[in-house]
């Protein structure tokens, strides 16, 4: 077990808008709340006593809740007691940070790791003079996203500028993908401070369930993930024109029963309407991690086609499932999905045809077999949460011994 040099491991994550507690599949509850629920839970597992520091959102919320044993989680007080969009939130940060200082003056963790840019800026205030490094995971840059939201992204205007002085001032970054590196580099940040630790996955509660499909049953394909026109979920429907003997299942956003108040739903269903696939195309709704499993390994493949995409936890689920990949080229998922081994990376863009794509994979179920079987060998083999916290354990230790040699004194 890697061990946090000259501690007792006590960890301090900030995860300001991304609680471990929280219901996938709102606007701002994805793959940074899994990752810091089971990135937590496996440090625990090693000993460590992790203290997870969240925003309050409810006033309903206790102080303090129990994950795991040697998990507890922090409902911070910054800003009012209700949901606010992550991207205005950074007022709240001093009031954050300040209780973080409060919270650590007598007793500081032996190593902060911020989840996200905003916690950040809370983390470092609240570290500041204790002497205790902090690790910074962005799980999402603000370079990337200004780039291709442009006057539509909604981050604060200072978000460039505090993530590249985050970057300089703690003392190691985590970047979950190689495409990631090289945008820390682009922004001037050190290279030798940055480690590489992907995302994981369960294997254990994300592995094939389910039974061959029965012939004469059409072809199912699936996608998954929030309602946000970025997720390309359009792509896939354009495409499923092209496909006339399958059906495309589209898992995400709030519960079914509440599609119908949903901008985004409303789009997709004239989108398969203009194709004119309505009758071959299911929006699900909100689906429990619980179902997904079984969701996936009903599928005969998963699309994964977002614009961009900071690291992408789908296509592991879905390998992890036994399930091909069809994965746009962008971010992690140039990491995770092997082209031609356990599926296809295909432009993110509409100027090539998915839709052939797609049909040459289903006429073809050796490959698919052969894809499946691949993906599922190379979760187990760099993807599992057990090896995610090895990684991290590794940089928590550099971090440390560097703080160490600095010169801080604790």
């Amino acid at each position: 077990m890697t061990r946090i040099p000259h501690t007792a491991g006590r960890v301090a994550m900030v995860s300001e808008h991304a609680s471990p507690l929280a219901a996938l599949g709102g606007p701002d509850a994805g793959g940074q709340n899994v990752y810091v629920a089971q990135l937590a839970r496996q440090l625990a597992r090693r000993g460590h006593l992790v203290t997870v520091y969240t925003r309050r959102d409810s006033t309903s919320l206790p102080d303090r809740v129990t994950l795991i044993d040697g998990v507890q989680v922090v409902h911070v007080p910054a800003g009012p007691p209700t949901p606010v969009p992550k991207d205005e939130l950074l007022p709240y940060m001093p009031e954050f940070g300040d209780f973080l200082a409060r919270q650590w003056a007598t007793r500081p963790p032996d190593v902060v790791h911020a989840h996200f840019w905003m916690s950040g800026l809370a983390a470092l205030t609240g570290t500041r003079g204790l002497g205790v490094p902090v690790v910074q995971t962005y799980h999402a840059l603000g370079t990337v996203k200004k780039r291709y939201q442009g006057a539509a992204d909604t981050s604060p205007a200072a978000r460039l500028a505090i993530e590249e002085a985050i970057g300089h001032e703690c003392a190691r970054i985590i970047a979950t993908c190689s495409d990631e590196v090289a945008e820390l580099k682009a922004m001037g940040l050190p290279e030798d401070r940055i480690s590489v630790v992907p995302c994981g996955v369960d294997p254990d509660a994300f592995a094939p369930v389910a039974p061959p499909r029965p012939p004469g049953v059409r072809r199912r394909l699936l996608t998954v993930g929030r309602l946000v026109p970025r997720k390309g979920f359009d792509h896939a429907i354009r495409a499923l024109a092209g496909v006339p003997d399958a059906e495309l299942l589209i898992a995400g956003g709030p519960e079914a029963h509440l599609l119908g108040s949903e901008p985004e739903a409303a789009r997709l269903h004239r989108i398969a309407g203009e194709y004119g696939v309505s009758d071959r195309v299911t929006l699900l709704g909100g689906v429990g991690r619980a179902r997904m499993p079984r969701l996936m390994s009903q599928a005969d493949l998963v699309l994964s086609l977002p614009l961009y995409e900071p690291f992408g936890i789908v296509p592991l689920e879905a390998m992890a499932c036994a399930t091909p990949v069809v994965a746009t080229a962008v971010g992690g998922q140039l990491d995770t999905v092997v082209d031609g081994t356990t599926g296809v990376l295909v432009p993110a863009d509409d100027d090539y045809d998915l839709g052939a794509v797609v049909r040459s994979l289903l006429a073809d179920p050796d490959r698919l077999a052969r894809y499946g079987a691949a993906g599922r060998e190379r979760v187990l083999a760099h993807y599992t949460w057990d090896r995610v916290a090895d990684g991290v354990a590794g940089a928590y230790g550099a971090a440390c011994s560097a703080h160490s040699l600095s010169g801080v004194v604790r």
